[in-house]
C-alpha cells in the first residue's frame, strides 16, 4: 500500500495530472499518451513509472506496447474524489482538451482498421482459419452455450455472419452488427442463401449498439475484441443491452507476443488474460460463468462466458 507522501510526490507535476485524467476515462497505451501529450515516449514512460510506483496507475506490457490503467480502487477512489474537489473546472477544461486530441489519434487508427476490414472482407473467413482451427472453436462455443432457445441474439462484429449461421436457429430473432458495409454485404448474401429469415443486419459501432437497455438475451463477441481500441468499453456496451440473466460469450486469443499482427492484421490488442477479462466483467456488472482454453494452432483461443446479474429462471436454465 503506497503512502500519502509517495502519492503526493507523484502528482506534483502537471503532465502526470494530465495522464491521470486521461487514464481515468479509459485504458491507454504509452504511445497514445505520448501523442496526446506531445511528448516523447521515453519521457511519458518515466512519468508513468512514477505514477505506477505510487500505486496510482498500473502498467501492463503487451508485446512491445505498454498499456496504462488506473490503480487499485482503494488508492485511486479517494484520490480522484480529492482531485475533483480541488481542481474543479480547471481540471475539466484540461481533460476536455486532451480528450479531443485523443479522439483525433484514435480516429486515425480506426480509419486504418476500417480500411483493412474493407479490403480483406472477401477473404475474412480464410484469414481467421490461419490463426486457429475454427471448427474446434465453433464446437466449443456450441457446447458452452447449449441448445436452449433465446428470444434475441446479438452478434457484435458479425463480419461475414458466421455466428448467425451457427446460432440464429436457437433464437427467435438474431441481429448481426458490424461497422463494415462490405462485411455486411457478404453476410447478407450468405444469410439469404441459407434461408435464415429470422436474422437482421445493421451497420453500427460496437461501442454504440442500436439496442435499448436490457433487450438482448445473448450477445457474442467472436474474435472481435482484439480489434477494439477499448475492449473494456465494448464489454460494458454489450452488458448494457443484456437483460437480467442475459449471457455474454467472448471468444478471443489468450495473451501472446505476435507483434506482427498489429501491422499485418490490424490487431489493436495481443490477446487477453483471464485476469483482465474477469476484471472487465466485474466492472460491467457481469458474473463469470465459465472459461475454456483451446490449445493448438498458431494462437491459443479462450472462451469466456458471463451472465448479467439478476438471472431470470428461463435464462438461468439456458446457461
Amino acid at each position: 500500500m503506497p503512502n500519502a507522501l509517495d502519492i503526493f510526490r507523484a502528482l506534483a507535476d502537471s503532465t502526470r495530472l494530465r495522464i491521470v485524467a486521461l487514464v481515468r476515462s479509459m485504458e491507454l497505451s504509452v504511445s497514445e499518451l505520448a501523442q496526446v501529450l506531445g511528448q516523447s515516449q521515453p519521457r511519458v514512460s518515466r512519468h508513468v513509472k512514477i505514477l505506477s510506483d505510487a500505486g496510482i496507475v498500473e502498467r501492463r506490457k503487451e508485446g512491445s506496447w505498454v498499456f496504462v490503467a488506473m490503480g487499485a480502487r482503494d488508492v485511486v477512489g479517494p484520490l480522484c474524489a480529492a482531485l475533483d474537489a480541488w481542481e474543479g473546472d480547471r481540471a475539466q477544461a484540461r481533460a476536455e482538451a486532451d480528450a479531443a486530441r485523443l479522439a483525433a489519434v484514435r480516429a486515425d487508427r480506426a480509419a486504418h482498421a476500417a480500411g483493412w476490414f474493407e479490403s480483406n472482407a472477401g477473404q475474412w473467413d480464410a484469414i481467421r482459419s490461419l490463426h486457429v482451427a475454427e471448427e474446434q472453436v465453433e464446437a466449443a462455443m456450441a457446447e458452452v452455450l447449449g441448445d436452449a432457445r433465446v428470444e434475441r441474439l446479438v452478434d457484435i462484429g458479425t463480419g461475414t455472419g458466421r455466428m448467425l449461421e451457427l446460432f440464429a436457429g436457437q433464437a427467435d430473432h438474431a441481429l448481426g452488427i458490424d461497422r463494415s458495409s462490405e462485411m455486411l454485404r457478404l453476410a447478407r448474401a450468405k444469410l439469404t442463401e441459407r434461408g435464415l429469415d429470422n436474422t437482421e443486419l445493421r451497420q453500427a459501432d460496437l461501442y454504440a449498439l442500436p439496442l435499448d437497455n436490457g433487450t438482448a438475451d445473448l450477445a457474442i463477441l467472436h474474435h472481435v475484441l482484439h480489434f477494439a481500441q477499448t475492449p473494456d468499453a465494448a464489454i460494458a456496451e454489450a452488458a448494457r443491452v443484456l437483460g437480467p440473466g442475459g449471457r455474454l460469450l467472448i471468444v478471443d486469443f489468450a495473451s501472446h507476443g505476435r507483434e506482427e499482427l498489429r501491422i499485418r492484421d490490424a490487431h489493436a490488442r495481443l490477446g487477453f488474460s483471464d485476469e483482465q477479462m474477469l476484471g472487465w466483467f466485474e466492472h460491467s456488472g457481469l458474473v463469470p460463468v465459465r472459461t475454456e482454453t483451446l490449445e493448438g494452432g498458431e494462437l491459443t483461443v479462450k472462451l469466456w462466458l458471463a451472465r448479467k446479474a439478476g438471472a431470470s429462471a428461463r435464462i438461468a436454465e439456458a446457461a
